[in-house]
């Protein structure tokens, strides 16, 4: 499984990192995922959440 917020559906990002001397590579931006334990449908699952998710209070986390 992709590593992808199971709440915003926020994944992984390409573009290019660019030298000074304007060389173009390939690159990548991860989100910020921590794997927590939350409730959905009444039960409880561990899923992948991007950290905005978490402190907007969109989760709602497992005491």
């Amino acid at each position: 499984m992709a590593r992808v917020c199971s709440v915003c559906g926020k994944g992984v990002q390409f573009g290019h990192k660019v030298s000074h001397a304007n060389n173009k590579t390939n690159r990548m931006w991860r989100p910020n995922l921590q794997k927590v334990r939350v409730n959905l449908g009444g039960g409880r699952r561990r899923v992948y959440v991007c950290t905005s998710c978490l402190s907007a209070g969109r989760v709602q986390k497992v005491a």
